[in-house]
């Protein structure tokens, strides 16, 4: 009997982990945008397949997710993600350069306040999603690359921190723009090298240090000289006039 129970334990301790890697995929999907407002999900053999995880490890993530209201279940047709009411926001497509650098622009007004309102209100489920998102950025640039999706989670992660949806509603609204400049900036980093990418998960880390200690200041400080290390980085001194 003792040995059942000794056998039994090291699948015991690794199904939460998975459950919980496979949650936090799903839960950065949903938040950027990947599945769309009522969407059917993939099935779950599908899913099952690519986190590469058991459907019963798959199903425990699912619950936390119904649990959360981000998706729900139909009896017989599968799970969709859930309508989001109360988005009314709407912004045009980008079209040109100066839409990008408009868009740091902005950001550089709402993410930084987000950031120091983060410090003051997060809570445990709130520095569990960053660390969630840290965590993608980190194996993404062990391998020199660039992930856009983790890098907006974390974002979104530092604006849910804020307790205030304006911030959350606004950035989710945002999201093709910003993964405009995302993705350029992201070629931009991998042409420049490991050192680069480094520098820039460094800039996340010290975000989410700020956030951690409850240093308010410092969190809008590291907030606003990551997003303007990210525009010079794309821009170099090559910023564009907005006058009228």
């Amino acid at each position: 009997m003792s040995q059942s129970v000794e056998t039994s334990q090291p699948e015991n301790r690794s199904r939460p982990l998975l459950a919980d890697k496979v949650y936090d995929l799903m839960h950065a999907r949903i938040n950027n945008g990947d599945y769309n407002v009522n969407e059917k999900l993939p099935a779950e053999n599908e899913l099952s397949a690519q986190f590469g995880v058991s459907r019963p490890v798959l199903r425990v993530a699912l619950e936390r997710l119904r649990e959360q209201g981000l998706i729900y279940s139909r009896q017989g047709a599968g799970n969709f993600v859930r309508i989001k009411k109360g988005n009314a926001l709407g912004f045009a497509k980008v079209e040109t350069i100066a839409d990008i650098q408009r868009c740091y622009e902005f950001r550089l007004t709402i993410e930084v306040e987000a950031a120091g309102l983060a410090a003051l209100r997060r809570n445990d489920a709130v520095l569990k999603d960053l660390k969630a998102a840290l965590s993608m950025l980190s194996e993404a640039t062990g391998s020199q690359l660039h992930r856009e999706d983790a890098d907006f989670a974390f974002h979104v992660a530092v604006a849910g921190g804020a307790n205030n949806s304006y911030y959350v509603e606004t950035l989710k609204a945002l999201r093709e723009h910003i993964h405009v400049g995302m993705k350029m900036h992201g070629e931009s980093l991998m042409s420049d090298g490991a050192a680069a990418l480094e520098d820039v998960l460094a800039e996340h880390h010290a975000i989410y240090d700020a956030i951690y200690t409850q240093d308010a200041p410092r969190a809008r400080e590291v907030m606003f000289n990551h997003i303007s290390h990210s525009r010079e980085r794309l821009f170099g001194g090559s910023m564009l006039d907005l006058k009228l």
